[in-house]
């Protein structure tokens, strides 16, 4: 067997443990040109660097994050070599990328392990190289058909809600048979950031049903089951007569894991002047 690699914690050479999927892969040069569809990507205008920070984790009766996991095993290693209750071990941290579009004028961050997709329709998406549902997008209106003042130009935050909830549902509509989507709009809420300008964020859960034989003649053979259950989070925004909306999917069923992570995502948005 090969011979694991080691980190030196003081005097004392500690194997690598197996890494988390946040941690899994090194960090990732992306480039901050966005779909090769849009024209101006390749300006000096588009910017992508590093911001660290911290993300402390939570407990719960049910749950344990996989980070915690791994730096317990550590700390727990570490004591056993050492014998002494006295060693602190620091809590990993994910780092974060700030993406900044100049030319059609928003920033964000996003961590830095997720990868740019070209092609996939948005301004600009990103997507976890591991958990493939798990991913974020930047819709904008077309300057030459938009004239938004601000983002209140929508209404209240629940009739932007339901906008939003629809259009979702919209791009979800499927020539299957037998297919079937349950929705609800979680929260929505309106906040001015520190830029000075409204916000407003939506959360939605929709999930989606179906038979894998729906063309079968007895009800008891056509039973729906339930084939994706996801959260949808939007952050809404108005700059440059334009609409902005930052788009956030996560599959539920790690939604809580990767909750801090995906708010601290939608806190970064901003929208600001472009350059022409």
């Amino acid at each position: 067997m090969a011979a694991a690699s080691a980190a030196v914690v003081g005097s004392l050479r500690v194997p690598h443990l197996p890494s988390t999927r946040r941690r899994s892969a090194p960090p990732l040069l992306i480039s901050s040109s966005a779909s090769s569809t849009n024209w101006g990507r390749n300006s000096p205008g588009h910017q992508s660097r590093l911001n660290s920070a911290p993300d402390i984790g939570h407990l719960s009766l049910s749950y344990v994050p996989r980070r915690n996991i791994v730096a317990s095993m550590l700390s727990s290693l570490i004591f056993s070599k050492l014998g002494s209750p006295d060693v602190t071990l620091a809590e990993p941290s994910v780092c974060f990328r700030e993406y900044i579009d100049t030319f059609d004028g928003y920033t964000f961050l996003y961590p830095q392990n997720w990868i740019q997709v070209r092609g996939a329709g948005a301004d600009i998406f990103f997507r976890d190289p591991f958990v493939l549902d798990e991913n974020l997008s930047v819709e904008l209106s077309s300057p030459s058909s938009s004239r938004y003042k601000s983002v209140e130009d929508l209404g209240p935050p629940q009739l932007a809600a339901e906008k939003v909830l629809k259009q979702y549902l919209t791009e979800f509509m499927s020539t299957r048979l037998g297919v079937r989507r349950e929705s609800n709009i979680l929260s929505a809420l309106s906040r001015v950031a520190d830029d000075g300008r409204v916000y407003y964020q939506v959360e939605v859960n929709i999930k989606s049903y179906a038979s894998n034989n729906e063309l079968a003649v007895m009800p008891q053979d056509r039973m729906q089951r339930l084939e994706w259950d996801r959260r949808y989070l939007s952050v809404l925004g108005v700059e440059n007569n334009r609409l902005y909306e930052l788009r956030l999917q996560s599959p539920e069923n790690v939604f809580s894991e990767e909750e801090k992570d995906l708010r601290k995502v939608m806190d970064s948005f901003r929208v600001i002047n472009a350059v022409d």
